[in-house]
């Protein structure tokens, strides 16, 4: 039986973090299980940033306070950008926006490492692509 591994994707994290309600009932208990495993690409990481930066009046938490949250989270790593992981976009062009395939990309690249995974998200250009497993 392999290991499940959760991929968060931008929103999936900024609303976790943030404690927003428009977070998935699905997503939001798997966050809440202290036994989760949660990879989280560098990508989402980047513009979870950018996010908060530009509109910080939209959530509770700041882009400080998100670096210290996933920090002290020991259930929660950072998926490098490297070339492996561009490469499998190839493998992801049915997915239209670049961030979107490097998140498909790194659960792809789990799955190769024997994980069972599923991305964390609503995101039609990821569900709709058939490429990964989504919950939400």
């Amino acid at each position: 039986m392999a290991d499940s591994l959760y991929v968060a994707d931008t929103h999936t994290l900024v609303w976790h973090l943030a404690v927003d309600a428009q977070l998935g009932k699905s997503a939001s208990r798997i966050l809440n299980d202290p036994a989760s495993r949660i990879l989280i690409p560098s990508i989402v990481l980047a513009e979870a940033l950018y996010i908060l930066e530009r509109k910080p009046h939209l959530y509770s938490i700041s882009e400080t306070e998100l670096l210290r949250e996933i920090a002290q989270d020991n259930r929660m790593k950072i998926a490098v950008l490297d070339q492996e992981t561009v490469a499998k976009t190839l493998d992801c062009k049915a997915i239209s926006e670049m961030h979107d395939r490097q998140i498909v990309a790194t659960a792809l690249l789990a799955e190769e490492a024997g994980f069972d995974v599923a991305i964390l998200t609503k995101d039609d250009n990821i569900t709709q692509s058939g490429l990964a497993a989504c919950v939400w």
